[in-house]
């Protein structure tokens, strides 16, 4: 899939938990792993919200898009 999360990456940065900010956001652990796997396939803005909120970040900071990958994948098939 072309578009990464980059949760991970933010959560060291800020030197946060996942519990710490499923607490904080309101979503459940296994919903926030889901996105932060890259195997959500939508995320809802009032999340996306309420995770650039309590990360200090904006939304790029949390998804990115490559291309490449998407290419890799249709090589694949």
């Amino acid at each position: 899939m072309p578009i990464r999360v980059t949760l991970d990456r933010m959560l060291l940065e800020r030197r946060m938990s996942l519990t710490e900010l499923c607490d904080r956001v309101g979503i459940t652990m296994a919903n926030l792993s889901i996105l932060k796997t890259g195997k959500a396939k939508a995320v809802r803005f009032s999340t996306l919200e309420a995770l650039c909120r309590e990360l200090g970040c904006q939304p790029g900071d949390l998804l990115s898009f490559d291309d490449e990958d998407d290419e890799d994948q249709d090589a694949a098939e």
